[in-house]
């Protein structure tokens, strides 16, 4: 001690207490986080799956009787109507040949006209005892034959007319034709020859599987709102393309198979949709989903306000204390920008949907804001 001045050291000792005391550590102060109560609404709950889109028809066309290709009476790719012209396969000789049968059927025409006549003169005499009965009966015969050769001469006749009309191939159905396989000149139909391809885009297919676990919950369903399984075209069914926003193709189921697959546990399914501008093709893939019940005041969240870890999905929730706690909860169906919780959730509890990252599971927070409802507004 500075024995000159005791009090010049006094004073210095305050000064270094003083320092020591505004450098001491102060806990910051709890983060502001925002809060809200869960959304309560009905919503339908979907099942969502993906599928395929199938053609409703798709039939090759093929040569069906031999000759040369004359004409291709189409463009590649044109929208055509059933009974549309598409080729001619060189009617000229199978116009012959209808004329030929055409003609012995005129021919055994007469003779049936002429031995039946024949008959009844001899069958008048025979009566009388003017003409023997082997006389008669030769007459019956010659009229039977000539019958029978009628029968076979028509019969020659419409197959010509057959033949003939397979020179004109032309669309059995409305729909899109492919691009021509063969060219005019070339001889097709010594075996089968396919021409081209018709694809029926409207109505058409969307196929998919359903597993085992979801077949059960379907058949629950329809049976909760009075649907048989003969009524199963009730049930709709609704699809979106990837680059589509929601679902805006709305179809019916259509067919389910039978029996469930046994080596993937799922059951082929089918559903039916008006496509008047064929926005759906053959070969797309389609997000599927199928309503199964509606359920009444279930809760909802912002998708923002759900976390999740290696135990699955949680949300924080602010307690009476304002202290953090961290709620294990079942996710379903995405409702707008919500979320459907199925448990682990109240609807009195305030869900943590502003400052998630200040948030810390049993730390004190500020609530700064608290909405009405979560997402209340769309």
């Amino acid at each position: 001690m500075d024995r000159r001045n005791p009090w010049r050291v006094a004073v210095a000792a305050l000064a270094m207490l003083a320092a020591c005391d505004q450098n001491s550590y102060k806990p910051p102060p709890p983060p502001h986080v925002a809060v809200a109560l869960p959304v309560q609404r009905a919503v339908t709950h979907y099942l969502e799956v993906t599928g395929s889109v199938a053609a409703f028809n798709t039939v090759d066309l093929v040569a069906r009787v031999p000759g040369f290709l004359e004409e291709i009476k189409y463009q590649d790719g044109a929208v055509v109507k059933r009974g549309t012209l598409l080729f001619t396969i060189e009617p000229a000789p199978y116009k012959l040949k209808l004329e030929q049968a055409q003609a012995a059927e005129a021919g055994a025409q007469a003779s049936v006209l002429q031995t039946d006549n024949e008959y009844k003169r001899q069958a008048a005499l025979g009566s009388k005892q003017f003409a023997a009965q082997s006389v008669v009966d030769q007459a019956l015969a010659a009229r039977d034959a000539a019958r029978a050769n009628l029968q076979q001469a028509q019969v020659n006749t419409k197959l010509a007319q057959t033949n003939y009309d397979y020179t004109q191939v032309t669309a059995p159905m409305d729909g899109i034709v492919t691009t021509h396989l063969v060219s005019v000149g070339e001889l097709v139909g010594t075996t089968p020859t396919q021409l081209a391809t018709i694809v029926q885009f409207d109505p058409i297919y969307v196929n998919f599987n359903i597993s085992e676990q979801d077949v059960l919950r379907i058949r629950a369903s329809m049976a909760r709102r009075g649907i048989t399984p003969a009524e199963i075209r009730k049930v709709p069914i609704e699809v979106g393309l990837q680059s589509e926003t929601g679902y805006p193709h709305t179809g019916v189921f259509d067919y389910a198979a039978p029996i469930v697959n046994p080596s993937t546990g799922t059951l082929p399914v089918r559903a039916l949709f008006q496509n008047p501008n064929r926005a759906l093709l053959p070969g797309n893939f389609v997000r599927v989903r199928v309503p199964l019940e509606q359920q009444e005041n279930a809760l909802l969240v912002p998708a923002t306000a759900i976390g999740s870890d290696q135990a699955g999905r949680y949300v924080l929730v602010v307690n009476a204390d304002n202290v953090v706690e961290q709620r294990k909860v079942a996710v379903s169906d995405a409702v707008d920008d919500l979320r459907v919780i199925d448990d682990g959730l109240r609807a009195d509890d305030r869900v943590v949907v502003g400052g998630i990252l200040r948030a810390v599971p049993g730390q004190k927070v500020v609530i700064e804001t608290a909405a009405a409802r979560a997402g209340a507004s769309p």
